[in-house]
């Protein structure tokens, strides 16, 4: 049996971050990253909490990657302030924190229970919606997920997210490209994370480079917000794969942007999962994801004469997006790795992203060998 449950609420549109004045509660801890307050985005939230005469305490010892140490601060805020909600506004690394903080705090003393409420201030890690956290240990990703860190309320209020510069909006829009097309291909996916995926693909393919071009393009930052929000839903569900098992060794080692991360990695990963590159002849028999990709080709508008074509018009179409926003197609050209220090570290990358928990419902089983082959292949 199967099961589909979506336990967070979501208050979407213009305007929606009035919902923070309409919460029952005497305290709130702010969790936010340092960019947030000096910004000014954070009045955001502090404004509304403010006006209903809610008090709050910000904790901004937010950083990207959070690690162990940080989150143990946060539990030892939140037990000291105990608020009734917990609002996370920032990028994943900021819900990730307030997820773990959490988590954690009602470990310690199980008559904590505070609600929590995430506002993404980026549209690409899903964050808002899911169960899923990682965190940093050292040089190692640990991922975390468990129903307790679903948020109860997730905000989208496009007003956040129209003064994100261009880079940003591209590494978080093919993240949510990523997330979508994962969830969709895992070995989990089901016709409810299906139909999310695919309007989460659909709408990228049309308002993320809308969005990209112009941060003033307000109707397409929604529909990317949006967008972003159903690729969460999706994988919460699905789950990923490969992709992600891989990308988050890259973020642990080098600190490369996971979503930029992400988009290097998915053209070789959709060749490798569907076993069909450049040199590939027709075939009496393809794996099922095969037949899942070639649907998100078709829902892009770049469906071809067959399966072969159609994978590498899909892959065409990614490393397209790619240029158009400026990403790098090579680890080697973003210029902040020596190619020995990269190559010294692929086995490790290669072992850890195998046990990474995201590449269990990869539609193809890899081997260590070949998450090594394709680790030297985006250099």
């Amino acid at each position: 049996m199967k099961e589909f449950d979506v336990k967070t609420k979501i208050y979407f549109g213009e305007n929606a971050l009035i919902r923070l004045s309409q919460l029952k509660c005497d305290k709130v801890l702010v969790v936010s990253d340092p960019f947030v307050i000096s910004s000014g985005l954070i009045s955001h939230v502090t404004e509304p909490l403010k006006k209903a005469g809610i008090k709050y305490n910000i904790f901004s010892d937010v950083v990207p990657d959070p690690p162990v140490s940080k989150i143990i601060l946060g539990v030892s805020e939140a037990l000291t302030f105990r608020a009734d909600y917990i609002v996370a506004i920032g990028g994943g690394s900021s819900m990730d924190t307030a997820k773990a903080l959490r988590k954690f705090a009602k470990q310690i003393d199980a008559s904590y229970d505070p609600k929590l409420v995430c506002i993404p201030t980026t549209s690409g890690t899903g964050s808002e919606v899911t169960s899923f956290a990682v965190i940093t240990d050292g040089k190692k990703k640990i991922p975390l997920s468990s129903e307790d860190m679903i948020p109860n309320e997730a905000i989208l209020d496009e007003v956040l997210v129209k003064s994100v510069p261009s880079n940003i909006t591209a590494d978080t829009g093919m993240d949510t490209l990523t997330h979508a097309i994962e969830a969709y291909v895992s070995v989990n996916n089901n016709e409810f994370s299906g139909a999310l995926a695919e309007k989460s693909v659909e709408i990228c393919g049309q308002f993320l480079l809308r969005s990209y071009n112009d941060c003033n393009d307000a109707h397409a930052r929604r529909k990317v917000h949006i967008a972003s929000c159903l690729a969460g839903l999706a994988f919460n569900s699905a789950s990923l794969g490969l992709n992600h098992g891989m990308a988050h060794q890259l973020g642990a080692q080098f600190h490369i942007a996971h979503g930029r991360a992400n988009a290097i990695l998915l053209p070789h990963i959709i060749e490798y999962n569907s076993e069909i590159g450049k040199f590939s002849r027709s075939s009496e028999k393809y794996s099922p994801c095969v037949r899942k990709y070639c649907n998100m080709a078709r829902i892009l508008g770049v469906s071809n004469l067959n399966e072969v074509t159609t994978i590498r018009a899909l892959v065409s179409y990614i490393q397209f997006m790619m240029t158009e926003m400026s990403i790098p197609h090579k680890i080697s050209e973003l210029g902040i790795i020596s190619e020995g220090e990269y190559m010294s570290k692929i086995e490790i990358m290669a072992e850890a992203a195998i046990k990474d928990s995201c590449t269990a419902t990869n539609p193809r089983v890899p081997t260590k060998q070949e998450v090594m082959d394709i680790y030297r292949k985006i250099w």
